[in-house]
């Protein structure tokens, strides 16, 4: 039997090939090789192979297939949005964003946000070290914030108050409003959290 994942990893692939890929390459930032049947994606400052041939997608210069969940977002990307988009400097949260960010955003605070909270909200010189790590940039939110570019047209921000004997650390993450055009809203949480893990899990 299937797990959902794997049912969602499918449906994706579905969807991505009744897509004309020169239109989604030209939208979507990403680069199609037609004699290859190849999408070239960057995801998280990481470049992968997107293959039709054989519905796999991989680090580029590597065969390890890429984990399903971030395989997952990587498709949605590509398939979701039928417009080109434009990009503002706005940053919102989860709670700000239609289509059920305000409904899933408790279950996102405790899985990512309080997560981060535990990890980095009595170190941020971690959370730097760990964010310039995986291609953060520094902003200027919070004790410490960094952008993370996921995808091509999509960033997330988190950022970290560090925490003392009097006041309680806290973090948020946030994200360019246009993401509600770019991907799911479940992908939308997915982001999140795929970033917030990628930080958390990160060896030092």
């Amino acid at each position: 039997m299937k797990t959902n994942y794997k049912v969602a990893y499918d449906k994706e692939w579905e969807k991505l090939k009744e897509k004309d890929p020169k239109d989604i390459a030209d939208k979507l930032d990403v680069l199609y090789c037609s004699d290859k049947k190849q999408f070239t994606v960057t995801f998280l400052n990481e470049e992968y192979i997107l293959d039709f041939n054989y519905e796999t997608i991989y680090k580029k210069d590597s065969t390890v297939p890429l984990n399903i969940s971030a395989s997952i977002i990587i498709l949605n990307y590509l398939t979701f949005s039928n417009t080109y988009i434009n990009i503002s400097n706005k940053w919102v949260s989860l709670k700000e964003i239609p289509n059920g960010g305000a409904l899933f955003y408790p279950a996102f605070y405790k899985s990512a946000i309080l997560e981060l909270i535990n990890k980095f909200g009595s170190d941020c010189e971690s959370f730097v070290q760990y964010s310039v790590k995986i291609g953060g940039i520094p902003a200027d939110f919070a004790d410490k914030s960094f952008v993370f570019k996921v995808l091509p047209k999509i960033s997330v921000c988190i950022a970290i108050w560090e925490g003392d004997d009097e006041i309680s650390p806290n973090c948020t993450i946030l994200f360019n409003p246009s993401i509600q055009h770019l991907v799911h809203i479940e992908t939308v949480i997915a982001i999140g959290g795929y970033v917030a893990d990628s930080l958390i899990n990160i060896k030092s």
